[in-house]
């Protein structure tokens, strides 16, 4: 068996003899082995901070016995598996034994070594198989149905947390603001994952993604003849998630007209199909998100106030990742760890000086533009391309004096800004090697990927001088 030195067994007899046979014989075989002479002392051990990976366990023993120290091992190391040692003709107790848990008997002076060693493997993987399931469940604790990592370290986060486990497992309308790419699909995942409904559909629907007059036949689907084109009936994506849930993102750029049909789904639980003539009903809970301001949007007449009122049961607004970043180190390494596993990336890392400058930048684009540069830092080998573009977009953040170059209509253009950000970039990274290096160019090449002849060239076109 592999990793057996790893693997601690607990023999629990009140025999001498028994002990010391199974001490030699398991010890002998690479586990390690320690040794109780009642159940008392056995339960210490299952206690300690490290306990056994297994038990073997005797059940006829003075004042506790076996059937007493099994219950009690249940009760608190219900994963650890126990292998009942017991007498011939013991039939009853062994059954007793097995409906309180044991994982496996032998029979004293009846089992060979080879038995013994099978039925301590199979209750070991079957340990394993255990500890990966807690450790999953664990696992999902914090993630939603993509993989995706809830991760709540600042104040404001770790309290819209505490608000969804409050609400995850009921029916209310949830309501989802906060600018792009703060999250909210991640959160959306996260109460699908806990929802009483997790094992229904459940349906996205980019309200900004479809044409007006496309998005009312996805919604609520159309009958046949409704209009041109409309060859059969379909169903709409509120039957399709029916006894499940529905995502609808960008709420706000719904028209008015589509919001009232909406409003009467979430009063009515029902509606009627493009050129129906009947109410269909639905049973099916409602999650939105936008990253619109919805009350500045209902006093502009944008909005529907019914139709927001009747969202705004439970409202999560959603902090920029600029007011949260407590929680930036830890996304940007659960990031370098996704990507890495994807992209087969072992040894990237990301420096000291990095995180500097991700707690120092004020991420416009929020988690969705941290996960993207990271991405692409791991794509690039985390080589000097990666570094070019981190640094590009630390001084242009940073609005550095240095100009940007102006097209003929006077306004800077795209592909100059990106040059020059380049090189300023450059000339920073290959300054700072250079002075590590006291100026020495061939260690400098060397330690920047580049040949000799390159860094020379490119100490000129950037300008770098010598202090």
């Amino acid at each position: 068996m592999d990793n057996k030195e790893k693997q601690k067994i607990l023999i629990v007899d009140d025999d001498h003899g028994i002990l010391k046979y199974l001490d030699n014989l398991l010890s002998s075989r690479q586990y390690r082995v320690s040794c109780a002479r009642s159940g008392q002392l056995a339960l210490k051990e299952v206690e300690q901070k490290n306990p056994p990976s297994l038990v073997i366990l005797d059940i006829n023993m003075p004042e506790m016995d076996g059937m007493e120290t099994l219950m009690k091992i249940k009760e608190t190391r219900k994963n650890i598996p126990v292998i009942m040692l017991t007498c011939a003709g013991q039939t009853q107790t062994i059954v007793k034994a097995m409906r309180l848990g044991a994982t496996d008997y032998l029979i004293k002076d009846q089992f060979e070594h080879d038995e013994l060693e099978v039925a301590i493997k199979n209750a070991l993987e079957k340990k394993s198989l255990l500890d990966e399931i807690v450790r999953l469940k664990k696992e999902l604790g914090q993630k939603g149905v993509n993989g995706d990592v809830f991760i709540a370290k600042s104040k404001k986060m770790k309290e819209i947390k505490a608000l969804l486990d409050q609400v995850v497992d009921t029916d209310v309308t949830i309501l989802l603001q906060g600018e792009s790419g703060v999250g909210k699909e991640v959160i959306t995942n996260y109460i699908i994952s806990h929802s009483i409904r997790r094992d229904k559909p459940f349906i996205k629907v980019n309200c900004a993604a479809l044409p007006e007059e496309l998005l009312e036949s996805e919604l609520f689907g159309y009958e046949k003849g409704a209009f041109t084109g409309a060859n059969s009936q379909k169903p709409g994506k509120f039957e399709v998630a029916n006894k499940g849930t529905i995502f609808l993102d960008e709420i706000g750029e719904m028209n008015l007209s589509l919001q009232a049909k909406l409003l009467q789904v979430l009063q009515d639980n029902q509606f009627s199909r493009l050129g129906g003539r009947r109410d269909i009903g639905v049973d099916v809970r409602v999650i939105v998100a936008t990253n619109k301001h919805l009350e500045k949007a209902v006093e502009k007449g944008e909005f529907r106030k019914d139709l927001y009122y009747r969202l705004n049961v439970v409202n999560i607004i959603i902090p920029p990742l600029r007011e949260r970043r407590d929680e930036i180190r830890a996304l940007a390494d659960y990031f370098l760890d996704k990507y890495k596993k994807r992209y087969n990336r072992k040894r990237i890392h990301i420096s000291d000086e990095m995180y500097d400058f991700f707690q120092e930048y004020e991420w416009p684009g929020n988690v969705r533009e941290l996960e993207n540069l990271i991405k692409r830092f791991v794509v690039l080998d985390g080589g000097e391309n990666a570094l070019r573009e981190i640094y590009a977009l630390r001084n242009l953040s940073a609005q550095e004096s240095f100009s940007l170059g102006s097209s003929e209509k006077g306004h800077s253009s795209l592909k100059e800004i990106s040059r020059k950000a380049s090189i300023i970039a450059e000339k920073k990274i290959i300054t700072k090697v250079l002075n590590e290096t006291n100026w020495n160019r061939k260690e400098t090449a060397k330690k920047l990927n580049i040949s000799y002849k390159a860094l020379l060239y490119k100490i000129k076109e950037c300008g770098v001088m010598e202090h």
